[in-house]
Parts: C-alpha cells; structure tokens; sequence
C-alpha cells in the first residue's frame, strides 16, 4: 500500500510502554518516527535510546501536522478529549490507529471527530508487560502476540488493510477483526477479568511470607497482579457492564467448584478438571 514509505513520518502519542514498544518496533523498520508525551523525561529517554528522530513534551503543532500516521498510546479517559483539540492540524490523508484497551465508548465518537479525508481505525495488540514506562518498552512484546482490528461501518477496506498491515509489520502473529462490541465482551473475560482474578489472590491473604513458600504456579498466575492501577481502574470503569457480566460468570463457576469440593463429589471435579485440560490445549496448539 503506499503508505508504506520510508520518506513518511509517523507520530505516536504517547510514549509509555505501548507507544514507546510501537516506537521501538517502527524505527527499528527504518521508518521516521516522532512522538509527543507530557512527561519530558520520557522524550528525553526515546531521543538518547534512538527510539525516535524528533519528539516534544509540549503541543507540538508541526509534529501533528507533518504526520503521515499517527498511533495514539492514551488512556481512554484522555483520547478523545486530545483529538478533539488538534483533529485541526490534522492532514487530509492521515491514517490514525490507537492501542486502546476499550473500544465500545470512544471509538464511535473519535471516528465523529475525525476531519475529512482522516481515517480512524481502531485497533488492540494483545501484547504488553506487568511494568509500565517507556524505560520498560520493548517491541518483542509484538512477537507472535494478536492484534485485533476493530472497524465500524466508516471505514474503508484500505483502512481496515492498513491497520492489520501495521499490526503484521510489528511482528503480531495473528490478526482478528472484530466489532467495538465484539471487543469488548472478549476483552472483559479474557484481560480485565484475568486481572480482577490477580488482584484478588493477592489481596485475600496479608501474609508477608508468602513469597518464601509459593511455587511457580502462584507467582505464573499472580505476574500481572503489579498492576497500573490508574489505567486498570479506568479501563474496568468504562467497560463495566461487560466486565460486571464475566465477573458474575466466574463466580458462579467458582460456587459450583465449591459446592462439589463441599459434597465430597470427587467425579464431577475430575470432569471439571478434564474439561479445563482440554480448553487449555487449544491455546498450546495455537502457540
């Protein structure tokens, strides 16, 4: 497609552990990267570690206006209310991609705010780390991972090849389509509930000596417990209906799990056992 150029710029906005991982994988493809960040230290890190070839930690108009692309590394509380206030230097023919772990509640109305000839197509690699920061980022969180696209009836079928190109080019193994909708209840069970599950095993027991007896499947199970809580609350906030509904399910599971160690009802754990083994195996014979 011929976007893919070496001459074009390529702005991320925001310059944590996604945006600075993206801006890791894109330079490390010879591609002009530049990147906008509140935080100067975290722009005065991607400029000494060659992440980036220019960037700034104020409203920098002429980064915005010169992009060819722009990927948007925000939390979603924050997202539409930037894009609202600089969709103006926006250039006609810039494609715009986000990493957003929610969809539903701000695709719609970013794609509202978009200027014409400015397409958004949202999308979600299924990729990251329990540690936060650019000093974290790494573009080997990309290998193999998944990476949803996440279209709606305004965008185009270039758009839409354009966003699972990029998520190709970082290395993602598998790209999925999906609706905002769509997402969203995957997410809710498969991520967010996954976390609610962490938080909570580490949180039911204050023993302070836990770490002196535990094996590796508590700490494999606990890892993404080290939790950006900021982000975390934020992304369970706005997608609570869904989340509340898997929550809810698991509980359940969890009663019945109960019920049959209360009875004495060895057969119908077994069952449960050999149901969860083979589920399991479906995800070793993907990877």
């Amino acid at each position: 497609m011929d976007w893919i150029n070496r001459d074009h710029n390529i702005l991320i906005v925001g310059l944590g552990l996604m945006g600075g991982s993206y801006a890791r994988a894109l330079k490390r493809l010879r591609y002009r990267v530049t990147a906008m960040d509140r935080d100067p230290e975290a722009i005065a890190y991607a400029l000494q570690e060659h992440m980036i070839s220019d960037g700034s930690a104020e409203d920098d108009g002429r980064l915005i206006r010169e992009a060819d692309a722009i990927i948007f590394a925000l939390y979603p509380g924050i997202f539409p209310e930037w894009v609202e206030t600089h969709r103006h230097l926006f250039k006609s023919g810039t494609m715009i991609t986000d990493v957003t772990g929610v969809k539903s509640c701000i695709v719609y109305r970013i794609q509202e705010l978009m200027p014409e000839g400015v397409e958004f197509i949202a999308a979600h690699p299924m990729a990251g780390r329990e540690l936060s920061g650019v000093q974290h980022s790494d573009d080997r969180i990309f290998r193999d991972a998944n990476y949803i696209v996440v279209p709606t009836d305004k965008n185009t079928a270039k758009g839409i090849e354009w966003c699972g190109m990029l998520g190709r080019m970082l290395g993602c193994g598998r790209i999925s389509v999906l609706s905002p909708e769509e997402h969203d209840e995957m997410i809710a069970f498969v991520s967010q509930l996954t976390h609610c599950i962490a938080v909570s095993l580490m949180t039911c027991s204050d023993s302070t000596h836990l770490a002196d007896y535990t094996g590796d499947s508590f700490r494999d199970l606990t890892r993404i417990a080290r939790i950006n809580d900021k982000m975390w609350s934020e992304l369970f906030m706005m997608n609570r209906e869904p989340l509340l509904k898997q929550m809810d399910t698991f509980l359940e599971e969890m009663t019945r799990f109960r019920e049959m160690l209360a009875a004495g009802d060895t057969e119908g754990m077994r069952a449960k056992m050999r149901l969860s083994t083979e589920r399991r195996a479906m995800f070793d014979k993907r990877s």
